[in-house]
């Protein structure tokens, strides 16, 4: 028999993450939840027979793409969005997703993994590990001097707690970190300096490396003049959301060699269409959208998701962790730093 504190409520998961890492989502929650009544999609084109009831929803802005006003607008029970990432966009920015509607998000758990990402990126940048990957199907010895970033300058838009992960990593390659955002002065930066200054600093970085959360402030901040203005043997990274970049101004660049190369792990619309002129660049290195997809995402993001259900259905709205978006609920938002 479904206990009281049950009764009403039904969540639905929409994730489009590996098969075995929505598994384990659903099975954490079941086992903490058993008698939920829970639904797991792993696309929103699979949602529509369980919107209706929906009073919780867990996914990722990215994975509702041009989805989301029709997953929202087609949820009239809807309490609360539980996102599994740092960046709510899609989610707390849309115009169809109900204001009294709470949104909540995980972070302080990005920070590794990320981190990983980045310097993966850089170093398969700096050492044209896709070259050498395309070679060993060719059968061709080829070598060439290898960049280092060991005396390189990296610039991080956007200074959260991802970025206060990463910078310790960079110091400890004997890098120089320049962190460009609101904050005056954090760990292991060697400068901050505010975004108003991203045009004239980009000129001295070997790797500009982003992190901003997307909004309407952040769309394209990024842009054809600020990539003009960096150094012909720089390189760009965008781990953070395909809106801050002008994708086409990169592409250009890139065509004409206007910059070393290029990591993108994130892009405007998702997937990437197999047509996409990305595709076909030597300079530039292409993930999909990996930066948190890992082995022990759902074990690490499950617990926090639990501990919001239980203040949910307990209605103790105050116990809610990782709040962004309070909606017609008594307590604060409490947004990134960037």
């Amino acid at each position: 028999m479904t206990s009281p504190s049950m009764q009403g409520h039904s969540l639905l998961m929409i994730l489009q993450v590996p098969d075995g890492i929505r598994q384990q989502y659903e099975r954490g929650v079941r086992q903490a939840f058993p008698d939920l009544e829970l639904h797991v999609v792993a696309d929103p084109a699979q949602a529509d027979p369980y919107l209706a009831k929906a009073s919780v929803i867990v996914t990722h802005g990215p994975y509702l793409g041009a989805s989301a006003g029709h997953i929202y607008s087609n949820a009239p029970n809807l309490q609360w969005v539980q996102g599994i990432g740092v960046g709510v966009d899609n989610i707390a920015d849309h115009p169809a997703l109900d204001p009294a509607v709470v949104v909540t998000n995980i972070h302080g758990t990005q920070g590794i993994p990320m981190t990983e990402l980045a310097l993966s990126l850089m170093l398969s940048l700096a050492r044209k590990l896709p070259k050498s990957f395309q070679n060993k199907l060719d059968h061709r010895w080829e070598r060439w001097p290898s960049k280092l970033l060991n005396g390189k300058t990296i610039g991080i838009l956007g200074v959260g707690s991802i970025a206060e992960t990463l910078a310790p990593a960079c110091k400890a390659l004997g890098m120089q970190v320049v962190g460009i955002g609101s904050r005056p002065q954090v760990p292991h930066f060697d400068r901050m300096l505010p975004r108003s200054e991203l045009l004239t600093a980009v000129a001295e970085f070997d790797y500009l490396l982003l992190l901003v959360p997307y909004s309407a402030e952040t769309h394209h901040i990024v842009d054809r003049e600020v990539i003009a203005a960096m150094k012909p043997e720089a390189f760009l990274i965008n781990i953070a959301r395909g809106g801050v970049l002008d994708e086409d101004a990169l592409l250009d660049a890139l065509r004409e060699r206007k910059i070393a190369g290029a990591a993108l792990d994130v892009f405007v619309t998702e997937p990437l269409v197999p047509d996409h002129a990305f595709w076909d660049l030597d300079n530039l290195i292409i993930t999909c959208h990996q930066g948190v997809v890992h082995e022990d995402v759902a074990r690490i993001n499950v617990p926090i998701i639990c501990d919001n259900l239980r203040a949910y259905l307990a209605n103790d709205w105050q116990a809610m962790r990782h709040v962004v978006r309070p909606g017609n609920k008594p307590f604060k938002p409490s947004p990134e730093v960037t």
